[in-house]
């Protein structure tokens, strides 16, 4: 049976009997599940969805570059907070713990190449950039224990905790947690929307008014290219935008990112799990929706605290079903893009590609660990060699899926500058100082180790044993 607000007193007074939970979590959850359950949700038309402008989506070459005085770009740093979403684990990359502490490249972990790139920021221009990392109760205790390396570091370094909500079980629509299950499986981090009220719960955004600060860079932690940007700063303080969005041009590898639309005379974000049947196909092409969403946010510190106060910011609702230890139970959550609509004088810039580097599977390992990409001052960058603007397609077989066997098969990570794309499916083992150009596919048999030897030169090839080498 689907569940109606009749549901609610029952949950409500379960959720009151919880008390691993604050108060500011259980009104929030309380609230959360009413909206979802009232049907809220906002109904989009899609003939009045209208392609923003370059006011609206402003293109970031039309941006004022900051000038080389050193007092000017002080005084921007000055007024920010760089905070990264650090919730996720590296589970499905087959490591343990928080997934910033994967290591990127010549042994420094997401985290590392962060505090690198803020503290020489702050020593540079002589400011304190702090760094905010918002764990969940996944990554709390890790998390807290990995900081300490960064004690003597020039960085000031903030942690919070995002909310803790019980998921719900779907047939009788009751916290799990009640019904017994009181370990970790019982409860869900709901989604990074919650990135807002929960930095103004944990009371570090009145420490940061009080220190004078304007704005929070939020970003994912495993996104190499959310570095900050004193451009994109400088304009939102000139021309008092609330909020800003990353985002960068679609190719047919990002269908499913979520795209910012005018609707209605406001900017927002319109996510695919939003579109009609009937349009899926449109939403996913690259003529209409030109743009996806980065996750690379900029947000005024004071709107934040008056929308949050003003239990103002309601968007959409993800409903996440799942199926754990055989129970099916509802998890909600929310995104943090979705908040943009919120905001006074909001605004999408349209970057550069450079500025989304995610690394997801062992896949973007690869290109970030080849010399496609070096390392300099903590920021990953590309190599001007090469020509073709966009990144080879990689695929691996499952059996590079986690870190550690991917490492193991690659003696060391081939050149790729000159790759367009690569597939490698079962028994493969890569030999080292080994060039792979344009389209190559290694697809060893069934039940066959196929190595690739050292300093072998692979061009436009499909090798399906040895002798295709």
């Amino acid at each position: 049976m689907a569940a109606t607000t009749e549901n609610l007193p029952q949950l409500k007074s379960a959720v009151d009997g919880l008390t691993e939970m604050s108060e500011s979590e259980k009104s929030g959850f309380i609230s959360l599940v009413s909206r979802y359950l009232s049907g809220e949700a906002q109904h989009i038309e899609w003939s009045k969805i209208q392609t923003p402008t370059d006011e609206i989506v402003v293109p970031y070459e039309k941006m004022t570059p900051v000038s080389q005085d050193v007092a000017e770009t002080k005084n921007l740093l000055d007024k920010l907070v760089v905070l990264k979403l650090n919730g996720g684990l590296g589970t499905t990359m087959g490591c343990t713990g928080p997934k910033s502490v994967i290591e990127v490249r010549d042994g420094l972990t997401f985290l590392d190449l962060i505090v690198i790139q803020i503290e020489n920021l702050n020593n540079k221009y002589g400011c304190k950039v702090p760094l905010v990392l918002m764990n969940s109760f996944n990554t709390h205790d890790d998390t807290h224990k990995i900081v300490e390396k960064y004690t003597n570091s020039n960085v000031d370094i903030h942690t919070f905790n995002q909310s803790k909500y019980p998921r719900v079980v779907a047939d009788e629509f009751v916290p799990w947690p009640s019904k017994g299950k009181t370990d970790k499986e019982g409860w869900y981090p709901p989604g990074h929307g919650d990135v807002f009220p929960a930095l103004m719960n944990s009371g570090k955004l009145d420490t940061f008014l009080s220190q004078g600060k304007e704005y929070v860079f939020v970003a994912n932690s495993d996104n190499l290219g959310a570095i900050v940007d004193l451009t994109i700063l400088k304009h939102l303080i000139q021309n008092k935008n609330e909020y800003c969005m990353e985002v960068t041009p679609k190719t047919l590898a990002d269908v499913k990112g979520g795209t910012l639309i005018s609707y209605e005379g406001k900017v927002q974000l319109l996510e695919i799990a939003q579109v009609p049947d009937e349009h899926v196909n449109e939403f996913k092409s690259i003529e209409k929706f030109k743009i996806f969403n980065t996750n690379n946010l900029w947000v005024n510190l004071k709107a934040i605290k008056k929308l949050v106060e003003a239990d103002a910011l309601k968007m959409e609702i993800i409903p996440n079903p799942k199926e754990v230890d055989g129970v099916k139970v509802l998890q909600l959550e929310t995104a943090a893009g979705a908040a943009i609509r919120f905001f006074d004088n909001a605004i999408g810039v349209n970057v550069p590609r450079s500025r989304f580097l995610p690394v997801k599977a062992s896949s973007d390992l690869l290109l970030v660990q080849s010399d496609l990409y070096t390392l300099v001052d903590g920021f990953v960058t590309r190599n001007k060699a090469r020509t073709n603007p966009s990144n080879p397609s990689i695929e691996l077989g499952p059996e590079f899926k986690k870190v550690a066997t991917f490492l193991s098969r690659f003696k060391s990570i081939p050149s790729i500058v000159e790759l367009d794309s690569l597939k490698v499916s079962g028994d493969v083992w890569f030999g080292s100082s080994i060039v792979l150009k344009g389209k190559v596919t290694v697809a060893a048999k069934s039940g066959v180790k196929l190595e690739i030897p050292d300093r072998a030169v692979v061009e436009n090839k499909n090798i399906n044993g040895t002798e295709d080498l």
